[in-house]
Parts: structure tokens; C-alpha cells; sequence
């Protein structure tokens, strides 16, 4: 599944090329996504110009002077830069159009993902307005994890990937950055310091931060007509090394499930 990281190396990759242009016309192949994509979309949307490109959590917004498209790749999906000449996929659901002839085409195998539409401002839309503060923001530290956390019994774990507290720490990214923090993931969230939680803030900015970086080799699939964007190939501490060891004290790692998700840790170096 497409976590933060990969949304927005997506909102970058594909921004200087649909930004400030006119749509022209949106196909629609396959409306049936997570929730139907609007049977006017294409109605609504051609003439419009794409004024900005941005990402809310994982939802990518295209902002016009008439509204905004929400869109979310759900566990599957991929944007592509292509040209109108290029030959459409199985699972290619829907092509944005443009009048410089740049098609943005969105593909979804899995039929997870969502386009939608709101003509009301983007941050009042019910998938968005009671979500938690940006990672990578000013507004997310140590001192709001501390205030939400208490009286909280839920695994820090579980705690950090609730996306009312903040938004976009998916599982590979909750296990990387309890590792750099020092933390053992099954810990209460109500029993943590402020000084371990403005410890935890600052991993799970660097370690996003890192992802993003890696992922700036990828923005050449966007323009590629086989390129698909998707995991980064990027050196992991935790995730995925059950039993390897320990890259800081060489002990066999160890894996547990919480709230049913696999989670990697090291029981010597994080308390």
C-alpha cells in the first residue's frame, strides 16, 4: 500500500507537469472505485485549469477555481505521465486530459483508490477535516503527542498510526521510527515522557523525510510509460528483517503482531 512517502513523491512528480494546465477532457473507463467516481466528473472538470497540486494525509488534491479532486491510490494505485498515442491498460481506470496533450492516467489494479469531487473548500471534506496534523509541519512535535497520549492504554505503536493524532506514519514507517527512537512499540501510550515523545516526533520526521529523499529517484517514472511508482529501495532497520539482526547491537530482531499488523523491534535496544 502506498504510504506517505510514496503519495508525495507522487504530488512532486506529477505537479510541473499538470499545474497551470487546461483540462480538456477526463475519461472515465471504470467507475466503480472505492466509492464511484462522480458521473459528471468529466462534465465538471473540462475547461477548468489545475491551479495547484498538493497532498492532505494520502489523499492528492487538484485545486481549480470551481473545486478540488480528491485523489487516493488506495493499496494499488499509480499515477502516470503519458501521451494521448499511448496504449491504455487493463486495470488504466481513468485519463485526465490535457490541452498541451499530457494525459495523467491513473491505474488500480486492486480498485481501492477514489476520485472524487467537492466544490466546498478541500479542508471541510468529511475524508479530511477530523484528520491529525502533517508529520513533516511545525504543528506536529513532541509536546501534541504528549497532551493526546494521556490516560491512553493503546500500544505506542497503534497510538502513532492513528491518523486523528497525525496522518501518513503507516506501518513500515511506526516501526522504522520506534527503532530510532528507542522505543518498544507494545509500550502505553499514556506511560511515555514528554522527552521520549519530542524524541519520537523528531524520528518519525526524519525517518519520513529520509523515505521522501529516496524517493526522488523514482520522479522518473512518472514520465515513463512503464514506470510505476511504488516501494522505495531504501535500506529498512526493522521492517522486514525479523530475526536478522540488530544493525546497533547485532541481536536477532523479533516480530509480534499488534492490532493485527506485523511489527519488527529490537528487544534489547528499545525499553
Amino acid at each position: 500500500m502506498p504510504e506517505l512517502p510514496e503519495v508525495e513523491t507522487t504530488c512532486r512528480g506529477i505537479a510541473p507537469h499538470i499545474e497551470g494546465q487546461m483540462i480538456k477532457q477526463v475519461v472515465i473507463r471504470q467507475p466503480k472505485l472505492r466509492w464511484p467516481v462522480p458521473e459528471t466528473l468529466n462534465q465538471i472538470l473540462t475547461g477548468l485549469t489545475i491551479e495547484s497540486v498538493s497532498r492532505r494525509a494520502k489523499y492528492l488534491l487538484f485545486s481549480t477555481a470551481s473545486g478540488t479532486v480528491l485523489l487516493h491510490l488506495g493499496m494499488s494505485g499509480s499515477l502516470r505521465i503519458m501521451s494521448t498515442d499511448q496504449a491504455v491498460g487493463k486495470h488504466d481506470h481513468i485519463d485526465f486530459i490535457f490541452n498541451d496533450g499530457t494525459v495523467l492516467r491513473f491505474n488500480d489494479p486492486r480498485r481501492f483508490g477514489a476520485v472524487l469531487w467537492t466544490s466546498e473548500p478541500a479542508a471541510e471534506h468529511p475524508l479530511l477535516k477530523n484528520l491529525g496534523p502533517e508529520p513533516l509541519l511545525a504543528d506536529f512535535n513532541g509536546e501534541l503527542l504528549y497532551s493526546l497520549s494521556r490516560n491512553r492504554k493503546t500500544a505506542v505503536k497503534s497510538f502513532i498510526m492513528n491518523s486523528h493524532i497525525v496522518v501518513g506514519v503507516g506501518n513500515i514507517y511506526a516501526n522504522e521510527a520506534l527503532f530510532m527512537a528507542a522505543i518498544h512499540p507494545t509500550r502505553q501510550a499514556g506511560k511515555l515522557s514528554l522527552a521520549r515523545y519530542r524524541k519520537l516526533a523528531e524520528c518519525i520526521r526524519v525517518v519520513l523525510q529520509q523515505a521522501i529523499g529516496q524517493g526522488g529517484t523514482t520522479l522518473r517514472d512518472f514520465v515513463n510509460e512503464a514506470g510505476k511508482p511504488g516501494y522505495f529501495q531504501q535500506q529498512l532497520k526493522v521492517y522486514g528483517r525479523a530475526g536478522l539482526p540488530c544493525v546497533s547491537c547485532s541481536q536477532p530482531l523479533t516480530e509480534i503482531r499488534i492490532a493485527n499488523r506485523s511489527t519488527v523491534f529490537c528487544s534489547n535496544c528499545q525499553r
